[in-house]
């Protein structure tokens, strides 16, 4: 007869640990898996051609001039990759108090945006909605003169920046502001322009997080003064992010955010619990820069501690996550 390792505890009926035994075991039972088509990846075009500039404090992410930025694409649309999320880097000559170059048709966004759907047509091309890369003063708002974000008049210019990308070919346009309305705004003039299949990723809970610093040093759209307090939510507010988010469903959002995702994962799993809609994520810059800090030091094992970051946030109730490990993790998971 067997001897029973656990002779002292002889009456154990459930054992957890069987299923743990062997590999196959825990692929077997694991409850959340992470795919190659939860990932949206985050790329920053510049102007220029045949320059790609690596982003000091985002080890691995670069700005692309077009041409080079069309390669990335290509490659990462082979590795499985369905969607982009493109930001600009606009300069500073083109800039001005009312971001009036972010509806501009020849702009660098738009002109962009056609060259990736002509070059790449499956890959979805989401365009960020929002003033503070076009502004001279990096907010994401119209000001007054006493520095106050001006929201009806920004909502304004929002939808021509919206109807702009529409018009270039976006798939799906991404309200990053936090203006009151802007959903809805968005979404009425889209549809009286035909544009009725552009789908709207609404930035639902955006909160003013310190976690921004090397995003806003890729596209150097800092706000030159104050903070984004009065737009951009509190850290401490759970209640405020579901009125937010209700209120983006109710004005016509396809697909919900929460931005940043580690640090509020309770967030991601109270959304989830609350809406049908597709519930997506933003892994932010500073989240990406920390995990490749560390390795870089030898603290941690980088694939690891990427794979795990990323499941913890798909384990929360994210259906889709914006990440700039994207391309690393296609290349593991393919």
């Amino acid at each position: 007869m067997t001897s029973n390792p656990d002779s002292s505890v002889p009456n154990i009926t459930h054992r957890p640990r069987r299923l743990r035994r062997t590999p196959a075991l825990r692929r077997m039972v694991k409850e959340t898996n992470l795919s190659v088509n939860d990932l949206i990846y985050p790329l920053f075009v510049m102007e220029g051609e045949g320059k790609k500039v690596e982003i000091t404090s985002m080890p691995g992410c670069y700005r692309y001039t077009p041409d080079l930025l069309l390669e990335e694409i290509a490659a990462v649309a082979e590795l499985g990759i369905n969607a982009i999320a493109l930001f600009p880097v606009i300069s500073e000559s083109k800039k001005d108090d009312t971001g009036s170059e972010s509806y501009n048709p020849e702009g660098l966004v738009q002109q962009t945006v056609q060259a990736i759907k002509q070059a790449v047509p499956q890959i979805v091309v989401i365009t960020d909605v929002a003033l503070d890369p076009f502004t001279t003063h990096g907010h994401d708002g119209l000001i007054d003169e006493n520095g106050t974000i001006l929201n009806d008049p920004t909502v304004e210019v929002l939808v021509k920046m919206a109807l702009s990308q529409a018009e270039s070919g976006a798939d799906m346009v991404a309200p990053s502001d936090m203006m009151d309305g802007r959903i809805g705004a968005i979404r009425k003039a889209l549809d009286a322009e035909g544009y009725i299949n552009v789908g709207i990723l609404a930035y639902s809970a955006k909160y003013a997080s310190a976690y921004y610093g090397p995003f806003r040093d890729a596209l150097d759209s800092a706000p030159k003064f104050g903070d984004k307090k009065t737009y951009q939510m509190d850290a401490g507010n759970a209640r405020e992010a579901l009125k937010e988010t209700f209120l983006d469903i109710a004005e016509g959002a396809d697909i919900v955010m929460v931005k940043p995702a580690l640090a509020y994962l309770d967030i991601i799993h109270q959304i989830r619990s609350e809406t049908n809609l597709p519930v997506a994520a933003y892994n932010v810059s500073g989240e990406y820069a920390m995990i490749k800090a560390a390795a870089q030091q030898g603290w941690i094992d980088e694939k690891q501690v990427m794979l795990e970051t990323l499941l913890s946030i798909k384990r929360a109730g994210a259906d889709l996550i914006l990440t700039y490990f994207a391309k690393e993790v296609a290349m593991i998971l393919g």
